[in-house]
């Protein structure tokens, strides 16, 4: 990967100082100084020896009268997988969990307290083949199954609660498959899961040739640290997705995902809609995205009239954070496994609800009225023409 760019903060780095960056920081990023939090000696050396970025960064809330702050610190991890695909199920697990192991040992280390992964983040991102072998011996319960177990005992070392996104087998309704990310406790209990909402139909991304859509509505988790939801990767483009996780009260929602910088991927979109939904419902979002090129045994076509491929282009990584005041901060590499902290303060969702009124003003009345009218088959559009009689 060393032809692609590193990221966009080294492209505005490289060629911006003084005023000129401060103002871009200010405009883009939505203040001048970062609040780069530091990071332990150690945490740096151990980032180096197994050679991922780690930083660190924090979102301030004003200080109240009558509530003490809420400090929760979060983390969340990009990587690459860790063995060729053509390697077998279990040595290329294995290998994943090796590598994350040590990131996820510099973030107990850092004290964080939620730890979030990208999306299917033990397996490769091998639906675009349309293969239904090795591909589905990925999946495991998400109740006991070698990745919840591997993750517990990390989750009860670090006092702290995990989010994991796995290709589950449904052993209770016909073995099944969905895509389901599993929030463990810091006791080391599954707390619950959630199943994605929204299925790409999209090019390479046909991922209903393995999984359908969810049935878990959208669940928001309350953990010891807050109450957490996870808006899984192609749920992001849905509005009403993130909106729902807001009204069942979650404080921070993270967008596991795996999406690429290829003609027909998404990298132009990456940075606003996270930041977007922080924005339109008060609440911190977390955006995590894998690493790198993944190449598989056999070729395929994209359905574009294009050559068959065995790669699907480059997982561009870019993980952020940003707050319910719409700040966001620097993102992680767009070529290297990385391991972001947030520091943040709770009291700010509040806070940024009482300053901007969205949900005072939303109208969820006026808008279920008008979607009933949309599902109703004799719809018909509210459209004013010029000649109309009435207006």
């Amino acid at each position: 990967m060393d032809n692609e760019t590193k990221s966009l903060e080294s492209i505005v780095n490289n060629n911006l100082n003084g005023r000129d960056l401060d103002e871009f920081n200010r405009i883009y990023y939505g203040r001048k100084n970062h609040h780069e939090v530091p990071i332990k000696d150690s945490s740096t050396a151990a980032a180096k020896e197994a050679d991922f970025e780690i930083a660190a960064y924090a979102f301030p809330a004003k200080k109240e009268q009558t509530r003490p702050p809420r400090i929760v610190k979060v983390g969340i991890i990009q990587h690459s997988i860790a063995a060729p695909t053509d390697r077998p199920i279990n040595e290329q697990k294995k290998a994943i969990f090796d590598k994350v192991k040590k990131i996820i040992d510099v973030a107990g280390q850092e004290g964080v307290n939620i730890l979030c992964f990208q999306e299917l983040w033990n397996m490769p991102f091998a639906f675009c083949t349309r293969e239904k072998q090795p591909w589905c011996e990925f999946a495991e319960s998400a109740e006991d199954g070698p990745t919840t177990r591997f993750l517990r005992e990390l989750a009860i070392k670090y006092a702290m609660v995990i989010v994991s996104s796995i290709l589950e087998r449904d052993e209770k309704h016909a073995e099944i498959l969905w895509n389901t990310a599993v929030v463990i406790s810091d006791t080391g209990n599954v707390i619950g899961k959630h199943r994605k909402n929204h299925i790409p139909r999209v090019g390479d991304f046909n991922e209903s040739n393995y999984y359908m859509e969810g049935n878990t509505g959208h669940p928001v988790f309350a953990t010891r640290y807050g109450k957490i939801a996870v808006n899984i990767c192609f749920g992001r483009h849905h509005v009403l997705n993130w909106l729902m996780f807001g009204q069942n009260g979650a404080e921070i929602v993270f967008n596991p995902s795996a999406t690429i910088a290829a003609e027909a991927g998404s990298e132009y979109m990456w940075n606003i809609e996270a930041r977007n939904a922080a924005i339109t419902n008060c609440y911190y979002t977390a955006a995590i995205n894998r690493v790198g090129f993944e190449e598989f045994p056999n070729e395929f076509t994209s359905a574009d009239g294009k050559p068959a491929h065995k790669d699907l282009g480059l997982f561009y990584g870019s993980s952020y954070f940003s707050g319910p005041d719409g700040v966001r901060c620097p993102g992680l590499s767009r070529t290297k496994d990385g391991l972001l902290i947030s520091v943040m303060d709770l009291n700010q969702n509040r806070q940024m609800k009482d300053r901007r009124c969205y949900y005072m003003t939303q109208r969820l009345d006026m808008y279920v009225d008008s979607l009933k009218k949309v599902l109703d088959l004799e719809f018909q559009p509210q459209v004013i023409h010029e000649n109309d009689k009435t207006k």
